[in-house]
């Protein structure tokens, strides 16, 4: 965040007391409250979309969440003399969602489903707005696996990390193009997320770093990374790193979904998409795909220590989705 960019707030009808530094943003004191200063690195055609779908959820559902504020020429961004984008916004001093509190994760599971249930915009709004495919992103996924592969088998003298990771090499390219081929089946079968029914838009970054107790009521913010997919993008993201930190808890998984099928039930298509995306090894792609793309004259022994994590809770996520997916898998 470039300090000298709080000209820009003269853009804005808002009188500002005081400034001071924030995480990547400037805090702002105003006659409106505390405002929130910041660079916007996305696609500023994404922005109209995005207020519009905040207005939506203040509007209908019993959840907090950011504001963006125009212009006095009723922008939504403004722009430095580097050309970078800035936007202006709330701000909400509280602490973060504690998912180690087993009450409040599935309070958080509660509130994403409320978030989910009013998470439409109509049909016309999506011109030029990419809908996620779970298919081509494994595709993807696995070119770059097979390619990572291929690199370290030709690759010289190997550090401890590099032939760790070539020993679980095989066994995670295998799961990764199981998974993915198994996922084809069912998506031919019966595609139970059509895009072109409505608009709905999942938050795309629902953690607890996004989740905030403000004066005893929660708010989602950071609604940057919003994309059109399925509901089950956010569930999985949340119960992922949930479950990773449980050692893939059966009895936590399940109150887990239970709590967000209070609110929502999911589809049994739903459902076979959250497997599949819980099942392909996500982990252990990040993992290879951060050391290809980073420096490998010295690899940090906390990418072992990840490894080595993924490793030993392997088995205990297979019984995980045997379990939990039964009656799907069945």
């Amino acid at each position: 965040m470039n300090d000298r960019a709080i000209y820009l707030l003269e853009d804005y009808d808002i009188e500002v007391q005081k400034t001071r530094k924030g995480r990547g943003c400037i805090i702002c004191e105003t006659d409106r409250g505390l405002l929130t200063f910041m660079e916007y690195r996305g696609n500023v055609g994404r922005l109209p979309l995005e207020k519009l779908l905040l207005e939506q959820i203040a509007g209908q559902a019993s959840i907090g969440v950011d504001r963006i504020y125009t212009t006095k020429e009723d922008g939504l961004y403004v722009t430095d003399s580097d050309g970078i984008n800035y936007i202006l916004k709330s701000y909400h001093e509280g602490r973060e969602c504690n998912i180690k509190d087993r009450r409040e994760a599935l309070e958080a599971m509660g509130i994403m489903a409320r978030l989910h249930k009013v998470s439409f915009l109509p049909k016309g709004s999506f011109e030029n707005i990419n809908t996620y495919s779970p298919t081509l992103e494994y595709q993807r996924h696995n070119r770059e696996l097979r390619h990572i592969f291929t690199y370290l088998k030709k690759r010289g003298q190997k550090q401890y990390f590099e032939r760790r990771l070539m020993e679980t090499f095989p066994v995670y390219l295998e799961k990764a193009l199981s998974v993915s081929s198994q996922w084809e089946e069912y998506e031919n079968l019966e595609k139970g997320f059509d895009p072109d029914q409505g608009g709905f838009i999942c938050h795309g970054d629902f953690r607890d770093h996004n989740l905030l107790k403000v004066d005893g009521h929660w708010m989602v913010v950071h609604f940057e990374k919003w994309i059109r997919d399925s509901v089950v993008r956010d569930i999985s993201l949340f119960m992922r790193k949930l479950l990773e930190k449980n050692e893939w808890s059966i009895h936590l998984g399940r109150e887990l979904l239970n709590a967000y099928e209070e609110v929502s039930p999911l589809t049994a298509y739903e459902y076979i998409d959250l497997y599949y995306r819980l099942a392909y090894p996500e982990k252990f792609w990040k993992i290879a795909n951060f050391y290809y793309n980073t420096s490998k004259a010295f690899i940090s022994e906390r990418n072992l220590e990840k490894l080595e994590q993924v490793v030993a809770l392997e088995k205990q996520k297979e019984i995980f989705l045997e379990e939990v997916f039964q009656k799907i898998r069945g």
